[in-house]
């Protein structure tokens, strides 16, 4: 236990690194896996064949080889000084690519999430909007999405659920999160293994029971927009 308190200020930097890995992953691959569901419903062959590629290349193949193929192929692409700041907070680029690498694997999930979504949406719904002038781009931003995502947000939030712990799968590249951390301070204090497994395994405890609570609040709000 005394590990815990004397290097607490080590470990609360390992889990603000998994914090920002998380949101700033979360983000990107929201938007990437909300495209590419759009390409997989839509009524162009070429757009519906990418989208099903992307889907299952990434979704069958592990998230290990993802991540070393980014670090090892983005910086040979000439993307070699891919850091950046947010206030004092700096991020290297093994943190920016390896975003990339949980941006790009997670975006997979999301996309089949989203379209799951949009197929529960009545095909009703899109033929009055097809019926008032609009476009599939159009019917499908102002119609259809705004009511798939309030139907998939259990099962979005059981994606964010499991990005935030696979997090810890680039402690392996160097990227200083928090099971990079334990694993540090499990080698410099064999004597509080358990404490420091324990402690650790609490702070993800805490940011999944924050992403179910933000998940419930919202499917609770949009019900009652609904």
């Amino acid at each position: 236990m005394d590990t815990l308190i004397q290097e607490f200020p080590q470990i609360r930097n390992g889990f603000y690194t998994t914090v920002w890995l998380l949101l700033f992953s979360g983000l990107i691959s929201t938007v990437i896996g909300t495209v590419l569901a759009s390409f997989r419903v839509s009524p162009v062959a070429s757009l519906r064949a990418l989208g099903t590629g992307y889907v299952n290349t990434f979704r069958n193949t592990p998230l290990v080889l993802v991540l070393a193929l980014a670090i090892s192929v983005i910086p040979t692409l000439g993307f070699n000084n891919l850091g950046f700041s947010i206030g004092i907070r700096d991020f290297t680029t093994f943190f920016t690519v390896a975003m990339l690498g949980l941006s790009f694997y997670t975006a997979a999930f999301v996309c089949e999430a989203i379209r799951s979504g949009v197929n529960s949406v009545s095909a009703g719904q899109a033929e009055a909007a097809r019926s008032v002038g609009m476009g599939f781009g159009q019917s499908l931003r102002l119609v259809v999405l705004p009511q798939a995502f309030r139907a998939v947000i259990p099962p979005l939030t059981s994606i964010y659920i499991a990005l935030a712990k696979n997090t810890s799968v680039v402690a392996i590249f160097g990227v200083p999160e928090a099971a990079y951390v334990m694993r540090k301070l499990s080698n410099q204090f064999t004597s509080d293994l358990w404490a420091i497994f324990i402690g650790i395994a609490l702070g993800y405890v805490v940011i999944v029971m924050v992403i179910s609570a933000i998940g419930t609040l919202l499917e609770r709000k949009l019900a009652v927009a609904a």
